[in-house]
């Protein structure tokens, strides 16, 4: 079975622990096996970074979560390991539920006047690029993986 890396800041809600569970059990549905940042139990963030690191080189798939976080962007860990799973050769899948462009949920500046990118993409490019990114939640972004491998 191939094992899908679930990135994403999931692990920051109050019940990231259930939360990993049942995405690892959705995975499992969908015939893959989910591997969850937490699954690590970790406690330093040298721990949690070599950690993790390993699971992204155990794994097939990146399964992303984009949606913003702290802001119009996503996750700045996520960021991270798309681009390391991307110089592994990796697999990426993005799903967010914003599907609006950058300049659409920004405009042409931010607020402090620096430009926003016009590329048509809901997420930065160097994110978009070398991912397929998937309208809607981790569901819908599993069915197509389903479909796609």
């Amino acid at each position: 079975m191939k094992k899908i890396y679930l990135a994403g800041f999931d692990v920051f809600y109050p019940d990231s622990a259930e939360r990993g569970e049942r995405m690892k059990d959705l995975c499992a549905e969908y015939g893959f096996i989910g591997l969850y940042p937490l699954d690590n139990h970790c406690e330093t963030a040298e721990e949690i970074f070599e950690a993790n690191t390993a699971m992204i080189r155990d794994c097939d798939i990146i399964a992303a979560n984009m949606n913003s976080f702290r802001g119009f962007e996503p996750d700045s860990g996520t960021c991270f390991e798309l681009g390391y799973a991307f110089a592994l050769g990796k697999k990426l899948y993005c799903y967010t539920e914003d599907s609006r462009t950058l300049r659409d949920k920004i405009g042409a500046q931010d607020k402090e006047g620096f430009t926003v990118e016009d590329f048509d993409f809901p997420i930065n490019l160097m994110m978009a690029v070398p991912s397929e990114i998937i309208n809607g939640d981790f569901e819908t972004c599993l069915k197509r993986i389903s479909e796609s491998e």
